[in-house]
């Protein structure tokens, strides 16, 4: 079962309520990012790492979400599309909402530093993607290369 297909929680709360995690750990210079149809796809922020400023990029894929939503319709109608729109959105950022929760407690329980947990949003704003985007480009060559 999926996590949090239902949820309730309104997106803007739970975007809050990472914003609150992220800033009680550092972070600094939120900013949202929007799509062309005006709905929020992800969160940039910036917390130091080692005395360096890095930026990050979390998104929250709502259409992939609704994509899978969808499928599991068996006789849709549009007004149900329109509730699976809305849904996905509340569903996508409520897990970020969870994902960022337990990261962050993971790492005030020194389990892991906030770079692993991290690493793959970190983001390069002159090419516009991610690290995980950059390397997936590229073939993951440093995952595959023999040693």
């Amino acid at each position: 079962m999926i996590k949090n297909y239902t949820s309730t929680v309104p997106v803007n709360r739970s975007v809050q309520h990472i914003e609150d995690c992220l800033i009680r750990h550092g972070a600094k210079n939120i900013m949202k990012l929007y799509d062309d149809e005006k709905k929020l796809e992800s969160l940039c922020f910036i917390i130091a790492v080692d005395g360096k400023d890095i930026p990050f990029k979390l998104p929250a894929s709502a259409d992939r979400v609704e994509k899978v939503l969808k499928a599991a319709v068996k006789k849709p109608t549009a007004a149900t599309y329109d509730r699976i729109k809305e849904q996905a959105e509340r569903t996508a950022w409520k897990l970020q909402s969870d994902w960022v929760d337990i990261q962050m407690s993971l790492i005030e329980l020194d389990q892991v530093e906030i770079m692993q947990v991290f690493l793959a949003y970190v983001y390069f704003p002159a090419q516009k993607q991610t690290y995980f985007e950059k390397i997936k480009g590229s073939g993951y060559p440093m995952l595959t290369e023999k040693t």
